[in-house]
């Protein structure tokens, strides 16, 4: 197999899982990490360059579903970009094998609150 066709694959896979909201951003961290062997902080920059085609592909379908709230649409960019742009820099100074250990207890407290949060009915 080609070396490029696995990881053409999971970015579609991974994209598409992004369209629905899926976290497919989260799922391309741990297959870059886990099993392609990237970098902790080199995954990370190339996920946040892959967040945004993603997310812009994904937006026109949100607004037109009524998904998008507006009055809080101007606050939420401008903290998101600041708290990205605090982490960006966190995680330069962080030892590498500190931030796998945060992330990974990141993806364990996201996954218990998903198994074991309440549905809103």
């Amino acid at each position: 197999m080609k070396d490029w066709i696995l990881p053409l694959i999971v970015g579609a896979a991974t994209g598409v899982l992004s369209g629905f909201g899926v976290g497919g951003g989260t799922l391309l961290l741990v297959y870059m990490t886990a099993f392609a062997g990237v970098e902790q902080r080199l995954a990370q920059g190339i996920n946040l360059l892959y967040f945004l085609p993603a997310g812009l592909m994904a937006l026109p379908a949100h607004v037109k579903n009524g998904y998008i709230e507006k009055p809080v649409l101007l606050p939420a960019i401008g903290a998101g970009l600041a708290c990205a742009a605090l982490a960006a820099w966190t995680a330069t100074a962080v030892d590498v094998s500190l931030l796998k250990k945060c992330f990974g207890g990141f993806l364990i407290a996201v996954g218990l609150m998903e198994l074991f949060g309440k549905t809103k009915d």
